[in-house]
């Protein structure tokens, strides 16, 4: 058996937030191994959020020159692909190549493991041949994987997951999308926006179906002006593939296309991180953490492992806390007898430490309460980038209810603003908040426009800093804009 090489941390898995964790550490003068058996970045650079965009800014761009007539004479549009696949290539992937981030990461002074890396009983990983161990912790992001329904005939096809979307030169001429996620819908709209006849089948009653039920019949809209064709209730029993068509059947209803898009949702691989060895379940279907991303004592978890939302956003936020409380574990055993060889931690390490003490809270030897941020989770921000975007934060008006609040609901069409009338933006969009009554703060909102996203900023901060409705309602909202429309739908909660 090799023997362990000691070092400070070791990351498993250097997704977007893994990235962070290692690259912050190491910078901080901390003996960093990172592990990661595919591309450094994880998914949101190489497939998902960043070659996403590229490919919706593209399909928007289409669509917006149509929009020409009527606003401003008459516009020819050709679309074609062949310098959107060029732009993901050499732009944002440079060809699915990570040597730019394995670069970024050691010039910060990590050390960078190309392989699957796995415990090895407490503070131990092993990857391949070679054993560390971690002083002060380990840290896993080995993210999620495409969660394939165990279909009859699946398994045995050609399909698409979402890599096969990103990657494709040559658009088909028909596409099956199983699953009306936001994933779905989002190249649902751009592989029509391109010429694609799309079908979208859905499971649920509706796509969108964990945004709110305005939402979804917006988004439905304007993926079937686009040409999209939806359906919904759709349980696949079957999938057949001729060598040409896919054919999905389920129930009395057939569909078919020259390929078919999987995208019904993810999960965690836990059963390959030799969880056992330290006494955790790897049966779960993600790591619960508490809210310093805590699996166990030594451990912690960041980014799409941890189940509380597949967003990059939401495991750069979480490497934060990561990063803080492990540099506080760092100082507090420097502050003690240095009985396990914590002696090589550089001074770089300490200041980093003293820092964030500094900024988070004064920390005392024990690392009480306070000492590092906090997990909270109430205004989770999310955004479908559909056109119009389906931007959301916290609670839709029907968690809210059934957790027994007392909700309060405000409402405006976008159409009704100035700024939306102007736009003429078909279809329309809305501002949804919901509000909690007794306690006179918004605990969740809806902004679905042409800057859905964007607008969603405003209300974001509203929910996480329980701003009072009644001090919304006397802010100065700029004249015309999208987000003027909040005031209105304020002034619609009564």
């Amino acid at each position: 058996m090799a023997e362990p090489e000691l070092v400070d941390v070791v990351v498993v898995g250097l997704g977007v937030g893994g990235e962070e964790v290692a690259g912050r550490l190491a910078e901080a003068g901390l003996s960093v191994v990172g592990v990661e058996r595919d591309l450094v970045g994880g998914e949101c650079p190489y497939w998902g959020c960043i070659p996403s965009k590229m490919m919706i800014r593209a399909a928007n761009a289409l669509a917006e020159a149509r929009r020409v007539d009527g606003l401003a004479g008459s516009a020819q549009v050709r679309a074609d692909w062949a310098p959107v696949a060029k732009r993901i290539r050499e732009e944002a992937t440079d060809t699915w190549n990570d040597r730019a981030a394995v670069d970024r990461f050691t010039g910060k002074g990590g050390r960078f493991l190309r392989g699957s890396g796995r415990l090895d009983g407490p503070g131990r990983v092993r990857v391949g041949d070679q054993v560390f161990q971690a002083r002060h912790g380990i840290v896993l992001g080995t993210g999620t994987r495409p969660s394939i329904a165990p279909i009859d005939g699946l398994a045995d096809t050609p399909y698409w997951t979402n890599h096969q979307a990103i990657e494709v030169a040559e658009l088909p001429a028909s596409l099956l999308v199983l699953g009306g996620g936001a994933i779905g819908v989002e190249l649902a709209q751009v592989f029509a926006r391109f010429g694609v006849r799309v079908t979208v089948l859905e499971a649920s009653g509706r796509i969108l179906a964990l945004e709110e039920p305005e939402s979804s019949e917006v988004a439905a809209a304007a993926l079937r002006a686009d040409g999209v064709q939806i359906a919904t209730e759709v349980k696949a029993e079957r999938i057949d593939h001729d060598g040409d068509t896919f054919t999905v059947h389920a129930g009395d209803r057939s569909f078919s296309a020259d390929q078919l898009l999987v995208v019904t949702g993810r999960r965690a691989h836990l059963d390959e991180l030799g969880l056992d060895t330290v006494g955790i379940d790897a049966g779960q279907r993600y790591l619960p953490v508490d809210d310093r991303m805590h699996v166990t004592d030594g451990i912690w978890a960041v980014g799409d492992v941890t189940g509380e939302g597949a967003f990059t956003h939401i495991a750069m936020y979480q490497a934060s806390i990561v990063v803080a409380d492990v540099l506080d574990r760092v100082r507090r055993a420097q502050a003690g007898p240095d009985a396990s060889g914590t002696a090589s931690v550089v001074g770089g390490a300490m200041g980093a430490a003293s820092a964030v003490g500094g900024s988070m809270g004064a920390a005392g030897p024990s690392g009480a309460a306070g000492t590092v941020p906090r997990a909270d989770y109430r205004a989770l921000p999310r955004v479908t980038f559909t056109d119009p975007e389906v931007g959301a934060v916290g609670l839709t008006e029907r968690q809210a209810r059934e957790r027994g609040i007392n909700v309060q609901v405000g409402f405006t069409e976008l159409s009704s603003s100035t700024r939306g009338w102007i736009h003429k933006s078909e279809p329309g969009g809305f501002i949804k908040v919901i509000a909690d009554a007794d306690q006179g703060v918004l605990i969740g909102a809806t902004s679905v426009g042409p800057a859905g996203g964007e607008v969603l900023s405003a209300l974001v901060v509203a929910v996480h800093a329980a701003v009072p409705v009644s001090q919304l309602r006397h802010m100065i909202y700029a004249y015309p804009t999208f987000h003027r429309a909040i005031q209105s739908a304020l002034d619609d909660l009564g």
